[in-house]
């Protein structure tokens, strides 16, 4: 069975074709699903180490009610992170099924691989996950633990490689094939240099890996460590967009694990909260008038006193 390639679904997801470059787009192909806001690394280059919300789990009858809710409105895909990571909850080869058995034809997910060993990873491939990817970030071991604060650089490089003999008995077994692939974050001139060794460690074990940029966080974390993250989230390296207007209010949707609509792919604060999807559906959310209005001021290409215009774009 061939593999659809991730570069293609990534690209497809950041532009903003005609039909959703409105304030009231319709319903967006994907929606990613906080299961936790909890992490178990301290990156410098992510806002989620500076606490700035609570980190606790989504209630499965929550996460049930409203995927009910997602294939009501037409939702197709579903990811299964946001901002935690989603191996640190223990339901999730149990979420992975149920949305498979919801109808959803695409669940997919990305993890920074330290606890995706292969009891779990096998758990969720045979639970029906179509695509898991890893966020691998790190030249070697002393960068690894230098910017994440933990040591486990050979772990996940393990954890990486055993996903594909895992996906590959699975697959015999079963017929049912999970893609795999890995992104690394590019900090500066020099660190696609720098993890070229690294990459060669994993790259056979993946169906494909690609470069992205240093990402601001919507603006709380810019210019650590003498950095120049790129403005918004322009998407992956070979194919960057312009940050205004941002692909991320118009194509794809994320819901935290206390329920809330967000508009932004890095909301650490809540200021990008659109909706509480416990008191409303996610189409009213969606379409609600806070997001028209912060639609149309990307669409006017200007975010003055808007929630984002803390994003590094615009200072």
């Amino acid at each position: 069975m061939a593999v659809a390639s991730i570069t293609k679904r990534v690209d497809a997801i950041t532009k903003i074709t005609d039909d959703y470059k409105v304030v009231a787009p319709p319903c967006p192909r994907a929606v990613k699903i906080e299961l936790t806001a909890r992490c178990d690394f301290k990156c410098w280059f992510c806002a989620t180490g500076q606490k700035l919300r609570d980190a606790r789990d989504m209630e499965f009858d929550l996460y049930a009610k409203l995927l009910d809710d997602l294939k009501q409105a037409g939702v197709e895909e579903i990811g299964l992170f946001y901002l935690g990571e989603s191996f640190l909850y223990k339901q999730l080869p149990e979420a992975i099924k149920l949305a498979k058995d919801k109808g959803f034809p695409y669940v997919f997910l990305t993890t920074n691989g330290k606890l995706a060993t292969a009891d779990r990873v096998r758990a969720c491939m045979e639970a029906g996950l179509d695509s898991l990817k890893f966020s691998f970030n790190f030249a070697n071991a002393e960068q690894f633990k230098d910017m994440t604060q933990v040591d486990a650089f050979d772990k996940v490089v393990k954890n990486i490689c055993d996903a594909r003999k895992i996906r590959d008995e699975v697959e015999a077994r079963t017929g049912h094939r999970c893609g795999l692939y890995a992104s690394s974050i590019l900090y500066d001139g020099e660190q696609r240099d720098r993890m070229q060794k690294a990459i060669d460690l994993i790259v056979d074990a993946v169906d494909e890996h690609y470069f992205l940029p240093l990402y601001s966080q919507a603006g709380l974390t810019g210019g650590k460590r003498g950095t120049k993250p790129l403005a918004g989230n322009p998407g992956r390296v070979g194919a960057l967009r312009d940050p205004v207007p941002c692909w991320s209010l118009f194509t794809e949707a994320r819901i935290t694990f206390d329920g809330h609509l967000s508009a932004c792919c890095f909301d650490h604060d809540g200021r990008f909260r659109m909706g509480d999807l416990k008191e409303m559906t996610f189409m009213d959310a969606w379409q609600s008038p806070n997001f028209q209005t912060l639609r149309q001021a990307h669409l006017n290409e200007d975010v003055t006193g808007t929630a984002c215009e803390k994003c590094a774009a615009y200072n």
